[in-house]
């Protein structure tokens, strides 16, 4: 009789909660896999970016196995406004909100403690929460994100940025192939299955899509600079960026490294905004590494 453990699929560690947020009481989705459930084990995190249909699992499906097989549990937030967690137009500050959910989600599962894994977007959100919460937070890894401070060198809104907002006023897909372009260092990897599953991600919520842009419109400021704070961050830190970021430029990820007490920073060449997808392989043994020292 195998004793083989059953494979991890988004749909069997999807997960719901409730928690307040703005005096609503609002659901949060979220999925759950490990074992590490027991006392003593340890928590990871993980925060998607901004794009549209952009969900936990999309973001990380290449890289929540082998942090279970590293005996880590492992949950992955959709934020409020994406994936199958309420809707919501955002006013004020974006990564704030993230922010306040983390701190609700984690409450009502009862952990105190966590490492985080921010992407993008995601890794604003997790700068946010460590501010915030200090105590809870073990190491952090951040992608592409951390704080809203502008590029030195190149002009802002970057040419990806431009792009992703265009495609959140006029979901098609080939306003999607155009963002997924600039997106990676390499779109030859983006099956048209793939594409097409996040083009139906996109458009099974057009109350995200629409939102997203009334967000915007209340607030085109959305993510803080958190530059001069980054020197209350004390948690170990794991930068890590790609060299062909059309995004966010690798220079912001500089300037993470030299405001954080703590941090490291690793740069992957041939890569886009996507680090954890591009080179996953790398990525995930890394991670693993850093989290077990």
């Amino acid at each position: 009789m195998s004793s083989q453990a059953p494979a991890i699929t988004e749909a069997s560690t999807s997960r719901f909660v409730r928690i307040i947020e703005d005096g609503r009481e609002m659901q949060l989705h979220y999925n759950d896999a490990g074992q590490g459930k027991g006392q003593g084990k340890e928590t990871v995190v993980m925060l998607h970016g901004s794009g549209p249909g952009a969900t936990g699992w999309a973001n990380f499906n290449r890289n929540v196995e082998p942090l279970v097989a590293a005996g880590y549990r492992v949950i992955l937030m959709d934020c409020f406004g994406w994936g199958k967690s309420d809707p919501i137009v955002c006013k004020g500050s974006r990564s704030e909100l993230n922010a306040r959910s983390l701190k609700g989600l984690l409450d009502a599962l009862d952990i105190p403690r966590v490492h985080i894994i921010g992407n993008s977007m995601g890794g604003h959100s997790a700068v946010a929460f460590a501010l915030a919460e200090p105590q809870r937070v073990g190491k952090l890894v951040l992608m592409g994100g951390g704080t809203g401070g502008p590029s030195q060198f190149v002009p802002m809104p970057t040419e990806g940025i431009k792009l992703l907002q265009g495609l959140y006023r006029n979901p098609t897909i080939e306003n999607l192939q155009r963002m997924m372009d600039v997106f990676v260092f390499d779109s030859k990897a983006l099956t048209p299955d793939l594409m097409q599953a996040r083009l139906d991600n996109m458009l099974a919520r057009r109350d995200h899509l629409e939102n997203f842009v009334a967000s915007l419109a209340a607030n085109p400021k959305q993510f803080n600079d958190f530059g001069p704070r980054l020197g209350e961050v004390a948690a170990p830190t794991l930068v890590i960026w790609g060299r062909d970021d059309r995004f966010v430029p690798m220079d912001v990820g500089l300037r993470l490294v030299a405001g954080m007490q703590n941090a490291d920073m690793h740069i992957f060449s041939r890569c886009g905004h996507w680090a954890q997808w591009e080179h996953a392989d790398k990525f995930n043994r890394m991670v693993v590494e850093f989290l077990g020292r």
